[in-house]
């Protein structure tokens, strides 16, 4: 593949709710301008984009893929991220790398919440946006009520640019508003006729000349002068008014078919803005700065994905924002500051690649075996700056893995990190508390695309549990008891005797004191004393949880001279202890986490009442833009386990919460009745 001017490359994302056809759109494009000879199926598992093996199976989107056209001596890279809210990391990376946005909407299906949050996640990063409304030969697709809601819900901005003409319920033609010209379709092949005119046709080019006219003021003037736009001026409206992000063009036409592709793409070629148009940041120290690509100066790339790959290696996907990246370059690394000497640079073709001497300014390309390189990483062959990326959410699921097959742990570590590297809204620790390897991610498709993965990348297989919560048991009452070891066996024997006044406190572990008057226990025994009492409090008398908020004074006891020991003394205290602890009313506490929500106001009740069912209080709201609600609660940890998964099903996706851990407190008294009952089981 030739090499493209900055000036000449757009860098277009792909984006849209599952099932809305986007990936079928992406064939349809990859076909028009030659790189295939069909249209994929994704349910077949034939479409170009959809080149993973988990896609094929699962016949949907789990990867972002980036494929390069050349059309109209242009290059456009598009990269189509998945539409389940489980990817939603994919939408991020295509954003970071895109200077522009199209959504693509089902005829049927219309604005769906996924396209809704793509259009304002791209309008939130200063995305050009546009709208492709597909699947049009779909029963009940209706254009030009959708072009009616997005209207209503974002105002002017919306532009329709390339329009069915609906007959009954069948598209018989189009209209290129543009040109005024009509169009039949025989697959790709657009056959010009007699463009038609209804109220809608002429609803929608007012539409459009009002939008063209309000991003230029020559073009308002003329526009309020009554006279005619040429073609050329209604480009140079639409390139001005998608750059300054007051127009969002609407096209329409059927991906499997390829009905409006290539217009559309005879359009966007035009009016895109490029890297050279769009200004990107970069954080030097403390300062931030703002610069548009150009081929000069030292290069710096920014990683948007990484690929794990145990037989290929690490691949990483960068776009270059300045200079040129040449084979065998050194960089540096933004992160760690480490150099890093590249190798083989390609093009990337979905799940190929072309070998590649150099990548411009603009461009986007990979690099193979970079070591120490993740997503987010900027590499810089002359002063190091970090790009500003669009963030990643944080997982919201977790749960613990087993290995089905014993042995296996260190393996399934190594492949969990790899595929961690390649996903940033995946994580992969182990609990200190409960000592279980803890998988967390976006939803419970994410988690079983992660599980499957291992198993046919790194040949490893486990199994999902629900994750241990961390319980711990404390005491509410003061006690003083008496431990006393004494054993006679022959020779020396063993003796300790201790009296200890155990009482709560606010400590997080033991608090132990000493108040012995006139000897009856000797000062090096106190270190056993002590020690025998750290030990028991890792396994508390209810449960076998570890014991917080002990307070324990050795305050009387005796010894032998001959049989007494540390070990016996020891002993001593960890009998004190069993016996203290059961009579100070002990109690089992569960962890508290905070739990910030946002929430759309029309299902405010219904997620307070799924809060109040896991036993949370609210505790705050607050209103905010767009209709929604934050929801401050405070939830205990133990009821979050699907919490997610709940929330998705009553928003359909459209909150986001966050929850981090706040404290310990009682349980209620049928809950520790449970958990006492569970640990006696296990």
């Amino acid at each position: 593949m030739k090499q493209y001017q900055t000036e000449l490359i757009k860098n277009l994302a792909l984006l849209g709710h599952a099932g809305s056809g986007k990936t079928t759109v992406a064939d349809a494009m990859i076909f028009a301008a030659g790189g295939t000879d069909r249209i994929g199926k994704t349910a077949d598992g034939t479409t170009t984009m959809d080149y993973d093996a988990e896609e094929k199976k699962r016949g949907t989107s789990v990867i972002t893929a980036v494929y390069p056209l050349e059309w109209q001596g242009k290059k456009i890279n598009l990269l189509d991220a998945p539409g389940l809210f489980d990817f939603a990391a994919g939408v991020r990376e295509a954003l970071t790398a895109a200077e522009s946005a199209l959504i693509v909407l089902s005829g049927k299906s219309g604005l769906t919440v996924g396209a809704e949050q793509c259009f304002e996640l791209a309008r939130e990063q200063g995305k050009a946006t546009a709208f492709f409304v597909s699947k049009l030969d779909s029963s009940h697709a209706h254009f030009y009520r959708i072009v009616s809601i997005l209207t209503g819900r974002y105002g002017a901005v919306i532009c329709p640019v390339f329009v069915p003409v609906v007959e009954g319920d069948h598209v018989t033609s189009y209209v290129n508003l543009v040109n005024g010209k009509g169009y039949t379709f025989d697959g790709l092949t657009a056959k010009e006729c007699a463009a038609a005119t209804d109220e809608n046709i002429e609803a929608m080019r007012s539409m459009m000349l009002e939008a063209v006219a309000s991003a230029d003021e020559d073009l308002m003037e003329k526009y309020f002068g009554g006279e005619e736009f040429t073609e050329e001026e209604i480009l140079s409206g639409l390139k001005k008014g998608i750059l300054n992000g007051d127009i969002c063009p609407v096209f329409s036409g059927i991906g499997q078919s390829g009905d409006g592709i290539i217009p559309m793409l005879d359009i966007l070629a035009e009016i895109l803005p490029s890297p050279a148009d769009v200004p990107y940041k970069v954080k030097k120290g403390e300062d931030m700065e703002v610069a548009y690509s150009t081929p000069d100066g030292a290069a710096t790339a920014v990683v948007f994905k990484t690929i794990a790959d145990p037989f290929v290696g690490k691949l990483s996907y960068f776009k270059v924002l300045k200079g040129t990246l040449k084979g065998d370059m050194k960089v540096k690394v933004s992160r760690t500051g480490e150099e890093e000497k590249l190798s083989k640079l390609s093009y990337i073709k979905a799940g190929k690649q072309e070998d590649a001497d150099q990548i411009t300014a603009g461009d986007i390309g990979c690099a193979s075996k970079l070591g120490n390189v993740i997503t987010g990483d900027t590499l810089s062959a002359g002063e190091v700056v970090e790009a500003v990326t669009v963030p990643f959410p944080n997982p919201t699921l977790s749960m613990a893995v087993y290995p089905k097959k014993k042995g296996e742990e260190e393996k399934i570590a190594a492949g969990l990190i790899r595929l961690a590297e390649e996903d940033p809204t995946v994580t992969y620790r182990t609990d200190s508390e409960t000592k279980e390897s803890i998988l967390s991610g976006l939803g419970e498709q994410h988690l079983d695309v992660i599980v499957s993965k291992l198993k046919a990348k790194f040949g490893v297989e486990v199994e999902l549990k629900t994750p241990a919560v961390a319980y711990r048991e404390t005491i509410r009452k003061s006690v003083k008891v008496q431990g006393r070891h004494k054993k006679q066996s022959g020779g020396h024997g063993q003796f300790g005797d201790v009296w200890i006044e155990f009482s709560p406190c606010d400590d997080a572990g033991l608090v132990f004191e000493e108040r012995i008057f006139g000897g009856a226990v000797p000062k090096n025994f106190f270190p056993a004393v002590e020690k025998g009492l750290q030990e028991s409090m890792k396994k508390g008398v209810l449960a076998g949880y570890p014991m917080v908020g002990v307070k324990a004074v050795l305050v009387d006891g005796s010894y032998h001279p001959v049989d007494s020991s540390e070990m016996a003394f020891k002993t001593a205290a960890s009998i004190a202890f069993k016996e203290g602890i059961a009579n100070a009313s002990p109690t089992i506490l569960e962890p508290i986490g905070t739990l910030t929500a946002v929430v759309p106001d029309d299902n405010l009740g219904d997620v307070i009442g799924d809060i109040n069912k896991r036993r949370g209080r609210v505790i705050g709201m607050n209103p905010l833009n767009g209709h929604k609600q934050e929801v401050m609660a405070e939830v205990p940890m133990a009821e979050m386990g699907d919490f997610s998964t709940a929330m998705r099903s009553i928003t359909q996706g459209r909150a986001t919460f966050t929850t981090e851990f706040a404290r310990y407190e009682d349980a209620p008294a049928p809950i520790q009745q449970k958990i006492i009952q569970n640990a006696k089981t296990e």
